[in-house]
């Protein structure tokens, strides 16, 4: 078993290998400009790893992206076995990422809640508070309040 520093470094090598490979030396009209490798994850053995990618464009260009990264499985791993130089070069599998959809996803939740938050500023713009600005009791109300009640002011003013 590998130790977690070599793992990752392979990985990162894999990384920089898919990407250069991708972007000069395979000539797939359905991978052009707009694959973007993101991550690589590979196992504690160092027999299999994950290469996670997005796709600009809509989903046929990342179905065509899909199926373009499948058909050149092959040279890409030579390209890593090449570049790596380990005993057992491991096996890729092309993951779409998540974040992307994910990050859009948390952008439509923080534009309801700025929605939200705009449409309580625009109820209480004209509102006022309901005991008033400051509706706590300062020490001089409650000495005159006091004053008031020693004197026999019953008005309920002040309780």
């Amino acid at each position: 078993m590998a130790d977690n520093a070599r793992a990752k470094r392979l990985a990162d090598l894999i990384r920089e290998v898919v990407a250069q490979k991708l972007q000069r030396g395979i000539k797939d009209p359905r991978l052009g400009s707009h694959v973007t490798i993101t991550d690589t994850r590979v196992t504690g053995d160092l027999r299999e790893a994950t290469v996670f990618y997005t796709v600009y464009g809509d989903d046929e260009e990342r179905a065509a992206a899909a199926a373009g990264l499948e058909s050149a499985k092959g040279v890409l791993r030579s390209a890593v076995g090449q570049a790596a130089g380990v005993k057992f070069t491991p096996t890729l599998a092309f993951v779409a990422d998540a974040l992307p959809d994910n990050a859009r996803a948390i952008e439509d939740l923080l534009d309801k809640a700025r929605l939200s938050d705009e449409k309580v500023r625009e109820v209480s713009a004209g509102a006022e508070f309901a005991g008033g600005a400051d509706p706590y009791r300062k020490a001089d109300e409650a000495d005159e309040g006091e004053a008031d009640d020693a004197a026999g002011n019953k008005d309920g003013d002040a309780s």
